[in-house]
């Protein structure tokens, strides 16, 4: 929007400003504006915090729910397996496709 304007512009307008607003007028009038453009920034800056810690909470809400509680294991499956009887014979597998040891 304001990508074309140069010095002259610029120049021109604060002209303008000083004819329309005198010189006691014009430095309240600037930190008025400036006053109005740090309060501007300063709500946007807390409107995004509270945008930001809103998600953050719903993704811990959402996390939460999607989690499961961790039930332990039976003990059944936390012993170790019995170790198979010691023989001289292998087992021959039925599996054509399997390599022989």
């Amino acid at each position: 929007m304001f990508q074309n304007i140069g010095f002259t512009e610029i120049l021109l307008v604060a002209v303008v400003c000083l004819l329309l607003f005198g010189p006691n007028k014009l430095p309240e009038l600037g930190r008025a504006f400036g006053r109005t453009l740090s309060e501007f920034k300063k709500g946007a800056r807390d409107m995004m915090s509270e945008h930001d810690q809103a998600d953050k909470k719903a993704a811990e809400v959402k996390s939460a729910a999607a989690a499961p509680e961790e039930v332990p294991a039976p003990a059944s499956l936390t012993q170790a397996a019995p170790a198979p009887a010691a023989s001289s014979e292998r087992a021959v597998s039925d599996n054509p496709r399997r390599l022989p040891d």
